[in-house]
């Protein structure tokens, strides 16, 4: 069965992931680890890892991280969805906020 996830991602997003894979190919180069070493130190198939490095979007998340982690980014994933900068986040905490606070009456 075909993943949807191919038909619905935004191009944007699949520039994105294919940078990132170039981004992971030439890491490890400039490291001098070939494909071989890095899929036997991420734990997957040297095709699965090809297909990261490709940017493949059905490559598992852990697959991405794991590379990451073997490269020497480990605490890359930590900071991408950082709560305290969501600005838009933030702004809708904002908008909850309600206009007055009343007490409450003793009964």
């Amino acid at each position: 069965m075909r993943s949807r996830v191919v038909d619905v991602l935004p191009q944007r997003v699949r520039r994105s992931l294919i940078k990132f894979g170039a981004d992971l190919s030439i890491a490890r180069r400039k490291r001098n680890l070939t494909t071989a070493m890095m899929a036997e130190r991420v734990g997957v198939h040297v095709t699965t890892y090809l297909r990261a490095e490709k940017g493949d979007p059905k490559v598992s998340l852990g697959v991405y991280a794991m590379a990451m982690f073997v490269l020497g980014f480990g605490d890359a994933l930590s900071g991408l969805i950082d709560q305290s900068r969501d600005d838009q986040g933030l702004l809708l905490d904002t908008e909850r906020l309600p206009k007055r606070v009343r007490a409450k009456r003793a009964r």
